[in-house]
């Protein structure tokens, strides 16, 4: 998901938005879940109260900015609670030049002699318009950003909205540097623009009131935007080269039975592996890259993710050429694969999951929201009829319904999966049919929940968080569960690091799930990471590092069993899938099998192991070129210097770099011989 509420900004023309007060509507897949109220002061304030919820969850802000006549911050405070609870208090000053901050994730201070920016780590949606008003008085419309960087700001589209006898002139803006990917905005036009207007497409809609109705034209228009700056990084990005192409002297990983094989050549034609002869075998072809005795492996699969377009970029660069996404927009989506299908944006192949919620006040958006079991009876068939195998039931689903609903799926040969709905436990999930089971939080809940216990709350968490770390991992009901798992064969999505930094990360630290990679992104996503958004303490430290633990040991347990496991992020793409990996050796779990894990069990369970999943001959040619030997060390799965989807070549640092992310590593020697449809 991408960043919502980062910035303030230096200069604003407080003179120009003097006196107003300006209403938003926040809505998530047109369902309103909360508002934000922005006051433009004469004596040169601004002040911001924005709250919102969205599965339960979301953010308090209180937002206060005074600035100086000449428009200069002079100073800044919010306030409040974060999206999972924790407190949010921060400030930044501006004496003279000097300028001091202070943050959950920091603190510190810098000379200011340039026009500059303020990235805080937590503020509301206005403060995207501030910055944009910022930049556009700078020269090519770059700013220095405080605490480092820079940024820049594009104008994408102008745009004209009618209403019921008014209209409105927005224009359309992208941020470029503050996080791994543009923030888009919409601002109103003329010389002194406020904000409009943020979109999300297929997720999150933020409208200034009066206008709800006409937000669907400003996600057509910004949708269609992004899709034409997207077509263009794709013809930048995509090597399309003749075939045959080899890809000489690497050492092959065999997934199905987690070992390395001796040095080979691996010849690819027409988009798949046409054969692998013993390294040296100098066969002709038409393209060659020098696989330098590296490691090839089958490309991963992301078993857990929410894409949007420039999500799918990421995935690419981390070696993920097959994604599951477990709930988003219908439409949305379906959109997403067509481009994808059709080769004008780069991305993995995606294979939807038919997300089905129950209706609550703590209803998460995506997919179908249903009232009735009825209502899940005819998702399911929707689902069926639109080529899905499988359906994610979520929290506020009744647990009476899931029998029948499982059943009428399990008729179309559907998978069924899911979070545990609220005050049903685990067990009762996988005998009613559940095939797998989305995240060690919701199977480990059994243990800790009471039967008044509401997990559509942040319940979900904290009772894991509060009670976890007693849990006897060889006790009876523990024991039982597996046992119950492995005779049912329910497959467990993990994402461990979903909950890593939650569990673990005291404020000011850096994310454990993202140290390694921290250097290489922008500053606004590193200070992020040195924040928990749960409310993690010195008194309460040891006991939510020790839950997250048993979750650790649990996921070893299972494996030693012989529970199937899946690995999948609901994270950051590609840098989270490495991660999860890690943790799954620090479970117990040896680095080959992780491996088969994240490429093998993809393919397994996605039903698409005909054709993926594994190195042989006539299957789709999805590799990774790996500068290291993850068998042995499993870090090394972060040194990806060539990926390879349906024979098309996607170098990693060329992908990061088109996205504001410091390249890994260089490319190996290669030879590419241009086909004819390249650019």
């Amino acid at each position: 998901m991408r960043t919502i509420a980062l910035v303030a900004a230096v200069l604003v023309s407080t003179a120009a938005l003097a006196d107003t007060t300006t209403r938003y509507t926040v809505l998530f897949q047109d369902r309103p879940g909360g508002s934000q109220v922005t006051t433009v002061r004469a004596d040169g304030r601004i002040d911001v109260d924005m709250s919102y919820r969205n599965n339960g969850r979301g953010p308090d802000i209180k937002e206060r900015s005074r600035f100086a006549p000449d428009g200069t911050l002079v100073s800044f405070q919010v306030s409040g609670k974060s999206t999972f609870g924790a407190p949010i208090s921060e400030s930044y000053a501006l004496h003279g030049n000097q300028a001091q901050w202070r943050s959950v994730a920091d603190h510190g201070e810098a000379t200011v002699t340039a026009p500059a920016v303020y990235v805080p780590v937590d503020s509301s949606f206005e403060a995207f318009a501030v910055i944009v008003r910022a930049a556009l008085r700078q020269r090519e419309n770059r700013i220095a950003a405080l605490p480092g960087g820079e940024l820049t700001v594009r104008k994408v589209l102008d745009g004209k909205l009618q209403g019921s006898g008014y209209s409105a002139a927005v224009a359309l803006y992208a941020i470029i540097g503050i996080d791994t990917q543009p923030d888009f905005l919409w601002l109103t036009a003329g010389s002194s623009p406020r904000f409009f207007a943020l979109v999300i497409p297929g997720y999150l809609r933020v409208i200034e009131q009066g206008w709800e109705e006409q937000g669907a034209e400003l996600e057509r228009l910004q949708v269609q935007a992004e899709h034409d700056w997207l077509h263009e990084l794709a013809v930048r990005l995509a090597h399309k080269a003749v075939e045959p192409i080899v890809i000489r002297n690497v050492r092959v990983f065999d997934s199905q039975n987690a070992r390395l094989l001796p040095a080979q050549d691996v010849y690819v034609y027409r988009g798949r592996i046409a054969a692998l002869y013993p390294a040296g075998s100098r066969a002709r072809a038409a393209s060659v890259i020098e696989g330098g005795d590296r490691v090839l492996m089958p490309a991963l699969f992301d078993m857990h993710a929410h894409e949007d377009t420039w999500n799918l970029l990421l995935q690419i660069a981390g070696g993920v050429t097959t994604s599951r996404d477990m709930g988003n927009d219908n439409v949305r989506l379906q959109e997403i694969i067509s481009e994808l299908e059709a080769g004008e944006i780069v991305g993995p192949r995606v294979i939807p999951c038919g997300f089905i919620e129950g209706d609550s006040p703590y209803s998460a958006s995506g997919g179908f929201r249903v009232k009735d079991l009825q209502g899940a009876l005819d998702a399911v068939d929707w689902y069926a009829q639109h080529g899905y195998g499988q359906i994610k039931i979520y929290n506020s689903f009744h647990p009476e319904w899931v029998q029948a609903t499982a059943a009428r799926a399990h008729q179309y040969g559907m998978r069924v999966s899911g979070h545990v709905p609220a005050f049903m436990r685990s067990e009762e999930a996988i005998r009613a049919g559940y095939d797998e089971i989305q995240h060690i939080n919701q199977l480990m809940l059994t243990f800790v929940v009471g039967p008044k216990d509401d997990t559509r709350t942040l319940a979900r968490f904290y009772l894991l968080a509060e009670h976890l770390h007693s849990l006897d991992l060889s006790s009876q009901r523990v024991i039982d569960l597996v046992e119950l798992m492995k005779q049912h064969g329910t497959v467990l999505d993990t994402t461990l690091t979903a909950f890593e930094s939650s569990f673990t990360q005291k404020q000011g630290e850096i994310s454990p799930s993202y140290a390694a990679v921290a250097g290489h992104v922008p500053v606004a996503v590193q200070r992020a990471w040195h924040k928990n958004s749960m409310n993690l303490t010195e008194e309460n430290a040891a006991r939510y590092r020790a839950a997250f633990e048993k979750m650790v040991q649990f996921v070893g347990q299972l494996y030693r069993a012989g529970a199937p496991l899946e690995a999948g992020t609901d994270g950051i793409a590609g840098f989270t899938l490495h991660r999860e990996l890690e943790l799954y050796v620090r479970a117990g779990v040896p680095p080959a099998e992780a491996l088969r894990i994240a490429t093998w069990n993809g393919a397994r369970f996605t039903g698409r192991l005909a054709e993926l999943g594994s190195i042989e001959p006539g299957k789709r040619a999805d590799l990774i070129l790996i500068d290291g030997d993850p068998t042995g060390n499993i870090s090394d799965i972060r040194r990806i210097s060539l990926v390879m989807k349906d024979g098309v070549t996607y170098l990693p640092s060329e992908v990061y770099e088109a996205i504001g992310v410091k390249r890994f590593l260089d490319p190996p020697a290669f030879q590419l011989a241009r086909r004819a449809d390249a650019p």
